[in-house]
């Protein structure tokens, strides 16, 4: 029986491994992590991330062929397929501090992994990581290796939130990247078999080590492009009267271009995309590319740009203040259907508004009060270290509330910014928003769920990214 340990129980690991699990009865697989609460969690009704399908899977196979655990070492022993998704944060300090990546988790687990193995094993990257990190791992590895043999693979994911088991099921590709040598390419071949039994043989793509690693940072540096891209024409819609989405239906007409990934928003979010960036933009200039270093760089830069226009819109929009106004916020999470709040642009948001000393009131389906305090008192970076090594419980930030539905958010509200794309949100009865706030009364939509129209009639000040503006909005600055 092939037995596979997963170092990690994180966002990626434990939707892979349980797909893994449900799809190869005939695998053991177990998933292990430090993290005492997270592993319980993981063994309880309550899961630690919230995915459509998830529990399903994790249930059916949970006790039979798929073990969470925190006995490390021992499953590490015992396996023959080690895969690795630890977090690889963005560095804060010292050298490549605010772009290069951390990899002080992912080296523990290496020493680790030559410390306890008495046989020979297959080591994959799961996480996002650097190009050449394999390369070090493999140092490590063989260095410590008392005659062990060790074959590093890199088989990067590409999850997407929300529809993460769907993704799994079925993938667009699997990447597999290994050594092109004989040991590599048989090591490359079991790892690929175990894909096998439920991906098609024509979506699995093997590669050698570096392109598989750079695929991944590539792939999200282009769809994050795509946003950037999208979010600049936003801008200028709103300064000339065009309408985004009308734009963007028509240019996602074109066979070669297509329709996803091109909605006009508040901005993009999610652990990866900023962080994917940043690590290419780091590599390309330790190679001697400053000017592809920079074209990159541009794609974050407009996201920000986004943010901080979306806030100004509210500011100047509400008589140039929002000091002691009560603002709703609705929604969270960086995308809806996922309670993940990783770089959410909301966090940005709520920042800016609070720094003109507005009053917030929050509402999100999947997101909890502790984890919204948390991410409003952390510094940049901090959420992707494991969370005993995160700074304490902040005190929480005063003049935020957070409340389990949207009615309560916006009683008494001047403003209403809707920054998650939670379906929930198109059929809320905006006539009864209406009546309970105060007047004149804003809704700032970062997302596009509503229609504008409908809403004017109700008797809404509206202000949509990349449409056609509120004649209230039309003398306002779009940027501070």
């Amino acid at each position: 029986m092939v037995k596979i340990c997963c170092i990690g129980a994180g966002y990626v690991g434990g939707p892979t491994m349980a797909v893994i699990a449900h799809k190869c009865p005939s695998i053991e697989v177990v998933v292990v992590d430090i993290s005492v609460a997270r592993i319980t969690a993981w063994n309880s009704d309550q899961l630690p991330i919230y995915e459509p399908g998830l529990e399903d899977v994790v249930k059916q196979c949970r006790g039979k062929n798929l073990f969470f655990s925190t006995d490390v070492e021992k499953h590490v022993c015992e396996a023959d397929i080690i895969f690795v998704s630890v977090n690889t944060p963005t560095k804060t300090r010292g050298l490549g501090a605010g772009k290069a990546a951390d990899l002080t988790y992912w080296e523990s687990a290496a020493r680790m992994i030559a410390n306890v193995s008495k046989s020979d094993k297959i080591v994959v990257e799961k996480s996002t990581v650097p190009v050449k990190t394999a390369e070090a791992i493999e140092k490590i590895l063989t260095h410590n290796s008392k005659g062990i043999n060790y074959q590093i693979l890199s088989n990067p994911e590409f999850l997407a939130e929300g529809t993460a088991i769907q993704d799994l099921l079925k993938p667009d590709r699997v990447l597999i990247g290994g050594r092109e040598t004989p040991e590599g390419c048989k090591a490359v071949q079991a790892l690929k078999a175990v894909y096998a039994h439920w991906v098609p043989e024509d979506r699995i793509l093997t590669t050698n080590l570096w392109s598989a690693e750079l695929s991944k940072l590539a792939a999200n540096a282009f769809l994050a492009q795509r946003i950037s891209s999208v979010n600049a024409i936003s801008a200028l819609c709103e300064a000339t009267g065009a309408n985004a989405s009308e734009v963007a239906y028509a240019v996602g007409k074109d066979s070669r271009i297509g329709p996803k990934f091109l909605n006009a928003s508040v901005g993009f979010g999610g652990s990866c995309f900023q962080k994917d960036i940043l690590n290419l933009v780091y590599i390309c200039e330790c190679n001697g590319l400053p000017e592809v270093a920079n074209y990159w760089k541009q794609v974050i830069k407009i996201n920000d740009y986004q943010k901080s226009r979306f806030v100004n819109r509210v500011v100047s929009s509400m008589f140039n203040t929002v000091s002691g106004k009560k603002i709703a916020v609705l929604g969270f999470a960086f995308k809806k259907d996922t309670g993940d709040t990783r770089e959410t642009p909301a966090i940005d948001v709520c920042k800016g508004l609070l720094g003109d000393k507005a009053t917030i009131s929050i509402y999100d389906p999947q997101v909890t009060e502790d984890q919204i305090q948390r991410d409003l008192a952390m510094n940049k970076f901090d959420w992707d270290h494991p969370i005993h090594l995160q700074p304490m419980s902040p005190t929480a930030v005063k003049q935020v509330s957070v409340t389990w539905d949207a009615y309560e958010a916006t009683k008494g509200a001047h403003g209403v910014c809707i920054l998650t794309e939670w379906d929930e949100f198109k059929t809320l009865d905006y006539q009864r928003i209406y009546d309970n706030m105060k007047k004149p009364a804003f809704i700032f939509d970062g997302r596009n769920v509503v229609d504008p129209e409908k809403l004017r009639e109700i008797g809404f000040i509206v202000y949509s990214i990349g449409k056609p503006l509120d004649p209230w909005l039309k003398d306002m600055p779009a940027v501070a």
